[in-house]
């Protein structure tokens, strides 16, 4: 099988990278629901979230977390929300969005259109800030 994401880990597709282990790539979506969507895939392509070893799928949890306390210090917001859908692209993959609001995380509204500047400058931020949270 060979999706978008495969293509991204491929580098046939680029992304805007935030954060990468050996096993695990986050980067933005280029659909946000709202500035500083992320999303985190595991590089062993996997369908379905639920499918993938134990030890894999709470390694890419502990990931998405070290990814979302990025997040937060960038995007200041009560909570960063978690989706797992897996509908739309076959291999399993983490929505972090950050919430002020429950409808920022409502998947049937307009997404937003960003210049590559600006999701630059917020995967820039989100991985400064993740290192910031990795070495204190």
């Amino acid at each position: 099988m060979s999706t978008i994401f495969s293509k991204i880990l491929s580098g046939e597709l680029p992304a805007y990278k935030v954060a990468e282990s050996i096993d695990y790539l986050a980067f933005l979506d280029i659909s946000p629901l709202t500035r500083g969507h992320v999303l985190v895939i595991p590089k062993k392509e996997t369908d379905y979230i639920f499918d993938i070893n134990d030890d894999q799928y709470m390694g890419m949890w502990v990931f998405a977390k070290i990814v979302a306390q990025g997040i937060k210090k960038v995007f200041p917001c009560p909570k960063v929300g978690i989706a797992v859908v897996g509908l739309e692209v076959a291999h399993a993959h983490i929505h972090l969005i950050p919430l002020n609001k429950v409808d920022d995380m409502n998947f049937a509204r307009p997404k937003l259109s960003l210049s590559d500047e600006e999701m630059t400058k917020i995967a820039e931020d989100i991985r400064q800030a993740i290192s910031e949270v990795t070495n204190p």
